[in-house]
């Protein structure tokens, strides 16, 4: 088309390109706008509740945390999660449609190119002014044409490249909030695991201490026929039995709640039975989680990744309100070639062609519109600084109240298994001391319940233990590493 055009009008082609050329140079060296400007890492050297055996400044996860746990089954559940669960595929829908908003917004920058083609045939009235000025002739006949078209928005100040970068950061955000459901997502899975296994381990000890009191209850009642105990014994021994069973029924149901949660999560229906009841429900001691300094988790939590994109868009925007203030220039050119007849279309007088209008627009009087624009962005910029600091403060909480927990819930357990074995103990005695006449039942049904509940309580403590393994993982980011940026879209 070019061509064309300078061969007709060379000196007019000559000053357009050279209008064109120094328009794009001048488009490449400037930008509207603040630049962004990272957010200030954590300043605290280490966390408060952390061991300093596990604390370094390189410590990480791996990618798929929930290996230190070394537990095949869970490592299984974990795939099919993040494979199948509904909510993983909704959020990666999600990062699609930012990933394609991207797209659109960037080929702005690029010019628009169109090709066009069309036939009509067509009569004009011979009643007009215009057809009576030709003696009352009407004109008809057959159009033929083809061509193209281009269209071009100078981006001399940056106001689009701004756009860009804001859609870029969004869609980096969008991409970092995938991330972050996913983390979310296999924590819970990790999460309602050990929750079942430590329901496992206390049906065991339910089961052990149902059988235990239905052979107290066998004794005492033998002994009640012989005459050698009363009543009251009885029925203490039978209340045992019974309240044993019931919390067997009732921890039952638990595991059923939570295995339909379990079922969910990992994308499959819960009327299947997901995991059957442990062979061996004993609960393995927490791993060690590596920790980092305070100071990397922008770099290891999703959900903090994502609110510094979220800054840059921000702050992207308030550079493209500031772009309305200055003149915005697009060019438009157009050639092709029209006929009545198909065989003269692609003849030399049948070409036609424009180049421009190299169109400015200024706004001049708004009533305040760009300036009350200009003031929300940046409103909402400063709002997105202060969510920030809020996000990072939150998760500083996260990991001192999970280090926390794990650090309290360790010396509880330390505590809570010597007097397991303290009620072990004074159960055996008090049964000695039945059977030999010296104490009532009494005695035994309280050694009975004080050895049931540390047992439970124990079981409960290592669940707990392993928990709060999971919240430090969660809390420290998982092993999460931002992935490249949108490499589909570029």
């Amino acid at each position: 088309m070019f061509d064309s055009f300078a061969k007709l009008f060379p000196q007019r082609a000559l000053a357009v390109g050279v209008s064109a050329a120094l328009a794009l140079m001048v488009s490449g060296c400037s930008t509207i706008g603040p630049n962004f400007v990272a957010p200030k890492a954590v300043e605290a050297p280490a966390y408060r509740h952390a061991e300093p055996a596990v604390v370094s400044d390189a410590a990480r996860l791996p990618a798929h945390w929930w290996t230190v746990f070394n537990d095949a089954t869970l490592s299984g559940l974990e795939e099919r999660a993040l494979r199948d669960n509904p909510g993983a595929k909704a959020a990666a829908q999600r990062l699609l449609q930012a990933q394609a908003q991207l797209g659109v917004l960037r080929a702005g920058q690029a010019p628009n190119v169109s090709v066009n083609a069309g036939v009509s045939n067509s009569r004009t009235s011979a009643e007009t002014s215009q057809a009576l000025a030709l003696g009352g002739r009407s004109i008809e006949g057959n159009n033929f044409s083809v061509g193209a078209a281009l269209s071009y928005e100078l981006d001399i100040w940056g106001r689009v490249r701004r756009v860009i970068e804001a859609a870029d950061a969004q869609a980096l955000a969008a991409q970092d909030d995938r991330d972050g459901v996913l983390l979310m997502l296999s924590s819970q899975v990790a999460q309602s695991y050990w929750q079942l296994r430590g329901l496992d381990a206390e049906q065991a000890i339910l089961a052990n201490a149902l059988g235990a009191r239905r052979e107290a209850q066998e004794l005492v009642e033998a002994r009640f026929d012989a005459g050698l105990t009363n009543e009251l014994d009885v029925s203490r021994a039978r209340v045992e039995r019974a309240n044993a069973e019931a919390d067997l029924h009732e921890v039952q149901r638990q595991r059923n709640a939570v295995e339909h949660a379990l079922a969910v999560l990992v994308g499959t229906s819960p009327s299947t039975p997901l995991l059957p009841v442990a062979a061996k429900p004993a609960l393995p001691l927490p791993p060690s989680i590596p920790v980092g300094l305070p100071a990397s988790l922008l770099a290891q939590r999703p959900d903090l990744a994502a609110s510094v994109a979220n800054l840059r868009a921000a702050n992207a925007q308030v550079g493209v309100a500031e772009g309305m203030f200055y003149p915005s220039v697009s060019l438009t050119s157009n050639f092709g070639y029209a006929s009545q007849s198909l065989r003269d279309l692609a003849g030399g007088s049948a070409r036609q062609f424009s180049i421009g209008p190299l169109a400015l627009s200024l706004p001049v009087f708004d009533g305040g519109r760009n300036r009350a624009n200009l003031d929300l962005y940046k409103a909402r910029y400063e709002e997105a600084v202060a969510n920030h600091e809020n996000r990072l403060l939150t998760a500083l909480r996260e990991v001192e109240d999970a280090l926390s927990d794990a650090q309290q819930r360790q010396k509880q357990g330390d505590v809570q298994a010597q007097a397991q074995k303290a009620a072990a103990r004074a159960l055996l005695v008090a049964q000695a001391r039945y059977e030999r006449g010296i104490s009532t039942y009494l005695d035994v049904t309280d050694a009975q319940r004080s050895a049931l509940a540390a047992d439970r309580a124990a079981a409960q403590i290592r669940t707990q233990r392993l928990l709060a393994s999971v919240a430090v993982a969660r809390a420290l980011g998982g092993g999460w590493t931002q992935a490249p940026a949108l490499a589909t879209v570029r």
